[in-house]
C-alpha cells in the first residue's frame, strides 16, 4: 500500500508531538511543513527529516501532491486553511478546537462536505490508555447501569509557560480543556440533552475564564458533572490526567491519580493500573496525553483509508456544541436544551 502523503500546517508547540506521532505509524509520511515564520518551519523540518518547507500555504498546496493536510495552527486560521485544502480536493485533519465559534465550526464541516473531502479532528483525550480501559470496563456491565458521573480536570499546572498565547484568549478553558473533557463525557455516556454551566476567572493576568463547571443530563440517563480548572492548588497535582468517578446500580468505577482504575462491587474493591506507552519523543509531564496522539492518529489514518473512524468532523461538531452551549449557559445563567 502506498504511503499517504501529508503536509503539516503550523510548526509550534504541538507540532513537536503531532509529527512524531504520525511517524510511529506505517503508511503515512510528512513531505512538507508550513509556518508563516519560515525559520520555525526550517527547524521542525531538520528535527523530523521533512524534505520541504514553505511560508506560503497556497504555494505549498500548488507544488505538493498531498493526500491530506494536518492543520496545527492558531484556531483563527483553521477555517481559511481548510478552505484552501478542500477546494483542491485534499482531505483535512484539524487540531481542536475546530474554529473560534460554533458558526465557523459548522462552516468548516460544510466546506469539506461540499468539496467532497474528509474532515477529521485530532481530539486525542478519549484515546488515552486509562480512559479506553475505563470505557471497556464500564461497557462490560460489571458495575451495572450508571446513573451519576464526575469528570475532573483540575490543576495548578503553569500551562501558560509553554503556551503563552492561551493567556490572550477571550474564551479559554472551555475551548481548550473543555473541548477534551466534554468529548470524554460523550465518549462515555453519549449525547447530552441539557446542560448548565458556570465560569470564573481567577488568574488576573489572563483574558478568558480559567474555571468552568458543567452539569449535564445525558441521553443514557446519567447525570454528569464536568469540572475544569487551571486555578486549583490541590493536595496532589493531577496534571495532565483526567479523573473520573462513575456510580452505577451495582458498584462504582474510579479513574484516579497515577493511571489507577478502581472497581468497586459488592464483593469488594480491585485496583488496576493502566499506564501510557512511553515513546522516546514525549514530554514526561504530558505522557498520557502525548502517547494518546498515536492511537488517535491511527484511527484518523483508518478513516483516510476508507475505514470507520471516531474522529470525524461531524462527530466532533457535537462536542463543539457542548462548548458553546456552556458559554451560552454561563452568560445567561440558564439551562440549555440541546436535543
Amino acid at each position: 500500500m502506498d504511503k499517504l502523503k501529508f503536509a503539516i500546517f503550523g510548526t509550534g508547540f504541538w507540532a513537536n508531538f503531532q509529527i512524531p506521532g504520525w511517524q510511529e505509524l506505517d503508511g503515512v509520511t510528512c513531505v512538507a511543513a508550513y509556518n508563516r515564520t519560515r525559520s520555525k518551519a526550517d527547524a521542525i523540518a531538520r528535527k523530523f527529516g521533512i524534505p520541504r518547507v514553505y511560508d506560503d500555504p497556497e504555494e505549498l498546496l500548488e507544488k505538493e501532491e498531498l493526500d491530506f493536510v494536518d492543520i496545527c495552527t492558531d484556531v483563527n486560521t483553521h477555517l481559511p486553511l481548510t478552505r484552501l485544502a478542500a477546494r483542491r480536493g485534499i482531505h483535512v485533519v484539524c487540531q481542536k478546537p475546530m474554529a473560534p465559534s460554533l458558526k465557523q465550526s459548522q462552516e468548516l464541516v460544510d466546506t469539506c462536505t461540499s468539496n467532497g473531502v474528509k474532515l477529521f479532528i485530532n481530539e486525542n483525550f478519549r484515546w488515552q490508555a486509562p480512559i479506553r480501559e475505563f470505557k471497556r470496563i464500564l461497557d462490560s456491565g460489571l458495575i451495572g447501569t450508571p446513573f451519576k458521573a464526575r469528570i475532573s480536570f483540575c490543576s495548578a499546572f503553569p500551562v501558560f509557560d509553554n503556551q503563552p498565547f492561551l493567556a490572550e484568549l477571550e474564551h479559554f478553558i472551555l475551548t481548550d480543556i473543555g473541548s477534551h473533557v466534554l468529548d470524554v463525557s460523550r465518549f462515555l455516556f453519549g449525547e447530552a440533552h441539557t446542560l448548565y454551566c458556570s465560569t470564573h476567572r481567577i488568574n488576573p493576568n489572563i483574558k478568558g475564564e480559567d474555571v468552568a463547571n458543567v452539569f449535564m443530563r445525558m441521553e443514557k440517563g446519567v447525570s454528569c458533572y464536568v469540572e475544569m480548572s487551571y486555578a486549583s492548588l490541590l493536595e496532589k497535582e493531577a496534571f495532565p490526567q483526567v479523573l473520573i468517578l462513575v456510580e452505577a446500580s451495582s458498584g462504582s468505577l474510579k479513574l484516579s491519580h497515577d493511571y489507577t482504575i478502581r472497581i468497586t462491587t459488592d464483593t469488594g474493591t480491585e485496583d488496576k493500573v493502566v499506564r501510557p506507552k512511553l515513546y522516546d519523543w514525549i514530554d514526561p509531564e504530558y505522557a498520557v496525553v502525548h502517547s494518546s496522539i498515536v492511537d488517535c492518529q491511527q484511527d484518523i489514518l483508518n478513516g483516510l483509508r476508507g475505514e470507520i473512524s471516531e474522529m470525524t468532523g461531524t462527530d466532533n461538531l457535537r462536542t463543539v456544541e457542548l462548548v458553546w452551549g456552556s458559554y451560552r449557559s454561563a452568560e445567561t445563567d440558564g439551562l440549555i436544551k440541546l436535543r
